[in-house]
């Protein structure tokens, strides 16, 4: 399938099913146990990049499929709608977040290195950011590589990475010249068996509790200039143009998580019995259901208008926090009044509700907090 081809509705559902079927045979009987042992196993990776799950928009020169964006898309929002919060943060992360930073900014020997790799699943792939004191704030970041003749020595410390526990290759961001301010941020790709890299714990977070979350830390760790990604000193740039897509694709799996939790409440409140009668026959409930189904098609239609942008290359900044912060903001809304509606029940962990609910309140810090992206879109309109 080459980047020109464009699908028919009738193939992406067809794709669509196979991912489904997928989740229903290798995910769900699993998943659990997963959420118990709070990290999911690492085979999980290979099975995804067996099926074609992962990196599907990657060229077929870098071993991928060469597919549409709209395919990425399929695979978030079916995870997402599925209830499994957890899986659909970390393979983003690897498809829609790694993975296109390499493609878009790797030198050819990188792309060739890494990208094969992690459309099979055999690299598992996470990005560096975030430190202890520098969040959205990434000009305040510490971690530091300090030239030495060809090589660079890295120091520092990440937090909150997803895919930690896993990860083979990190797109690390680092500070080479503190006093440039963001021309001094440089980005490298960082193999983990490297001399110098340790994992910290594994991190216990309020939801998302089978994705491995991790501390990393980095002491003397060497790597060559060969291993700057996208040119030294222009981190921030880049870093600036690939958070769209990183944002896009929060907002896909926000409103396909919201679809999935009304239709488990539409289910409930049919079957549900009070005062003799079912609760989906209350005017309240009724018109609860209506709130969210609206809010869901509103948010579902933009969603849609950013993918083809994205497609097409006009995918804006502020267009992508619009996506992220509604979608976002709408999904934990849905969350708070599906749970209302399941009552009791949607307190007991046995009713997936109640993890949506809790996987949900994430989606408005990462990726940019919801006040980050208002700022970013109040500048397209009054300036900084």
């Amino acid at each position: 399938m080459s980047e020109s081809t464009q699908l028919g509705n009738a193939e992406k559902e067809l794709f669509r099913d196979s991912v489904r079927k997928f989740l229903a045979a290798e995910v769900e009987p699993h998943y659990e146990a997963w959420e118990k042992a709070e990290i999911w196993p690492r085979d999980v990776w290979r099975k995804l990049g067996e099926n074609g799950f992962l990196c599907v928009d990657m060229p077929t020169e870098y071993g991928g499929f060469g597919a549409s964006f709209e395919l990425s898309c399929i695979i978030v929002e079916e995870i997402s709608r599925a209830g499994y919060g957890a899986l659909a943060s970390g393979v983003s992360v690897h498809s829609d977040i790694v993975a296109p930073y390499i493609l878009h900014l790797g030198t050819e020997e990188q792309k060739h290195r890494f990208l094969p790799g992690m459309v099979s699943g055999d690299i598992v792939g996470a990005i560096g950011m975030t430190e202890p004191a520098a969040g959205s704030d990434l000009q305040g970041m510490k971690t530091s590589a300090v030239r030495d003749g060809d090589e660079y020595v890295i120091n520092g410390q990440k937090t909150f990475i997803t895919n930690g526990q896993h990860c083979d290759l990190i797109v690390l961001a680092t500070k080479t010249d503190p006093k440039l301010g963001a021309k001094g941020m440089t980005l490298f790709t960082v193999d983990c068996h490297l001399p110098g890299f340790e994992r910290g714990r594994n991190l216990e977070k309020m939801g998302l509790h089978s994705g491995d979350t991790s501390e990393l830390f980095f002491s003397d760790l060497r790597v060559s200039a060969a291993d700057i990604l996208g040119g030294e000193g222009k981190g921030f740039a880049a870093l600036m143009n690939e958070l769209p897509r990183e944002r896009l694709i929060l907002g896909v799996g926000a409103i396909a998580a919201a679809e999935g939790m009304l239709d488990w409440t539409v289910d409930y409140t049919i079957e549900r019995k009070a005062f003799g009668e079912s609760i989906a026959k209350f005017q309240n409930t009724r018109y609860v259901l209506a709130d969210m189904k609206t809010e869901i098609e509103l948010n579902k239609a933009f969603g849609e208008k950013c993918i083809a942008k994205y497609v097409a290359g006009e995918l804006t900044t502020e267009a992508a926090s619009m996506c992220k912060l509604a979608a976002t903001e709408m999904q934990g809304r849905v969350a708070d009044r599906c749970v209302q509606l399941f009552g009791g029940y949607g307190y007991m962990k046995e009713y997936k509700i109640s993890r949506a609910y809790v996987d949900a309140r994430i989606q408005r810090i990462y990726g940019g907090t919801s006040e980050i992206m208002k700022e970013l879109i109040s500048r397209s309109m009054v300036g900084r």
